[in-house]
């Protein structure tokens, strides 16, 4: 049985897996379109193909105005409310916003699970990245391949958002440890086109810039080219995060140093799973970490196949 795609006039992306009983009605609701991002793609095909797999009637949503769009995503939730879902996978566009209408939910015996991010009502598992480490390990990599006392910069997320904050916090970690000289922390909001632009202006301020550390792999392919159009992506290491085909391409072309790459796949599927599995009573612990590993170009051609 084939997934549908269906493109809704507001512009949110909706994508199901038809078949199952609509007491097992599932909502996954992620923080951005998966044409906007290949993370959230990855995403939506590992929810769909777990809802088939499973026999679960699962519909996919991305907020139309992107990762900061908490209004869009506000109402994405309560629309699926209305249609009478069992279960709900959310990555809250802002944690502490979405309180009210996940609080909602939970009165309706609606069951949640956080995936991506984790939100901020108490009680309800999160399923995805341990970002903080996983930062860490790219803020590693820099200070294993650049000198001592190098200037580096950090592209931020959402820094509302956990996972924006954790991945910056992360990534300094590692790099004050070792001794680099941080110049610049940022956010150009895990967008790719504010990735290049606050790149630019970084480089101008600080010429001596020796690596950068990007929280997404958007930002940093932004900054791949904010790097290539001054001339200077020789002289500057950029670290991405996500693992993306497009990133992945990068670093087999040595545009990129290495991505720290999530499983989006799994958190979409497992982010499925874990709520059937509520809806059949069963229990879950506080996180259940769906992985990440470093991709450089001994494994890339994986990633740029689709991981």
């Amino acid at each position: 049985m084939q997934p549908r795609i269906l493109l809704l006039a507001a512009g949110v992306l909706l994508a199901t897996s038809a078949g199952a009983s609509a007491a097992d009605k599932i909502a996954v609701i992620m923080g951005n379109i998966p044409a906007a991002n290949q993370f959230w793609a990855k995403v939506q095909q590992g929810a769909l193909d777990k809802g088939k797999e499973i026999g679960v009637d699962v519909t996919v949503l991305g907020s139309p105005g992107g990762e900061g769009d908490v209004s869009g995503q506000i109402a994405l939730v309560e629309d699926q409310l209305t249609k009478g879902i069992k279960g709900l996978a959310l990555a809250p566009a802002d944690p502490a916003a979405l309180v009210p209408t996940i609080d909602k939910a939970l009165k309706q015996g609606v069951k949640i699970v956080y995936i991506d991010r984790p939100g901020k009502r108490e009680g309800i598992t999160y399923v995805g990245t341990a970002n903080e480490p996983a930062a860490y390990l790219g803020g590693k990599y820099i200070c294993d391949h650049a000198a001592k006392g190098s200037e580096v910069a950090i592209l931020q997320g959402i820094m509302a958002i956990v996972n924006g904050s954790d991945r910056a916090h992360g990534s300094r970690r590692a790099l004050e440890e070792c001794g680099m000289k941080i110049v610049a922390e940022q956010t150009a909001e895990w967008d790719n086109a504010k990735g290049q632009s606050v790149t630019e202006n970084i480089i101008t301020a600080h010429p001596n810039l020796k690596a950068l550390f990007a929280s997404n792999d958007n930002m940093g392919m932004g900054a791949i080219q904010a790097l290539k159009s001054a001339k200077v992506l020789d002289k500057v290491m950029v670290v991405g995060f996500d693992g993306n085909p497009e990133a992945a391409a990068a670093i087999l072309k040595g545009d990129m140093a290495i991505s720290v790459a999530q499983r989006p796949y799994n958190m979409g599927a497992v982010g499925v799973e874990s709520v059937l599995k509520l809806i059949k009573g069963e229990t879950l612990p506080p996180v259940v970490d769906t992985g990440a590993e470093i991709v450089d170009k001994s494994n890339a051609e994986k990633y740029k196949a689709g991981g």
